[in-house]
């Protein structure tokens, strides 16, 4: 099972952009899918967090603002973000509890999708 992040880039303030994290493999069930993001010099945080059943939560510094969807078919979730400030400005990493099929059963593993870059600058 691999996780792939993508969508990030450069945006004006005000503007927006839309990540997706897109699972594959021999996958039975997303279970939660998390977005963090980091700043330079910062700790890592949690930025938005979409159980199997479509249930989400945002942190306060982007309610409002992000939204989270999941497309079940795709095995995707995506990250609409609108309305971004520069302080937004941050890599973004998805992470995923995924049970998959191995050759006798099912296994819920944690993974890590690679991180995208989001800039927020005039």
């Amino acid at each position: 099972v691999q996780l792939q992040a993508s969508g990030g880039g450069l945006v004006q303030p005000g503007g927006s952009l839309r990540l997706s994290c897109a699972a594959s493999g021999r996958i039975f069930r997303i279970n939660v899918m998390k977005w963090y993001r980091q700043a330079p010099g910062r700790q890592r945080e949690l930025v938005a967090t979409i159980t199997s059943r479509g249930s989400t939560n945002y942190a306060d510094s982007v309610k409002g603002r992000f939204t989270l969807s999941r497309d079940n078919a795709k095995n995707t979730v995506y990250l609409q973000m609108n309305s971004l400030k520069p302080e937004d400005t941050a890599v973004y990493s998805c992470n995923a509890a995924i049970t998959s099929y191995t050759s006798s059963s099912l296994q819920t593993d944690d993974f890590w999708g690679q991180g995208t870059q989001v800039t927020v600058s005039s």
